[in-house]
């Protein structure tokens, strides 16, 4: 499926949420790993204001973009942040949503 890129160049960003491993199966423990470089991922919820307008996303971010010590209210810089939208079937229900997906997540922006 295709990505679409995401401009913050006007937005303000804070942390949300601190980051958390982002599971592939929680009854295993299976932690979800980056396709292109190995690295295991992390969701971190991100509150981004712009226009008058504020949003929270939960991204997906390689542990390797991101900085020790991300905590809520942490002003931050987000680093190729695109969005893909998803549709899957479980126990016979369709679901469907837009996830997020960034690069990396710098502090102290």
């Amino acid at each position: 499926m295709p990505s679409f890129k995401i401009d913050l160049s006007t937005a303000v960003v804070f942390v949300a949420t601190a980051p958390e491993p982002k599971m592939v199966n929680k009854k295993t423990g299976e932690r979800a790993v980056d396709r292109e470089t190995g690295a295991s991922m992390s969701t971190v919820g991100l509150l981004v204001s712009d226009e008058g307008e504020g949003n929270l996303y939960q991204v997906a971010v390689p542990e390797t973009g991101l900085p020790e010590g991300l905590a809520p209210g942490t002003p931050v810089k987000v680093i190729g942040l695109k969005a893909r939208d998803w549709e899957n079937e479980f126990n016979g229900q369709k679901r469907h949503g837009i996830s997020f997906r960034a690069v990396a997540v710098a502090a102290g922006v």
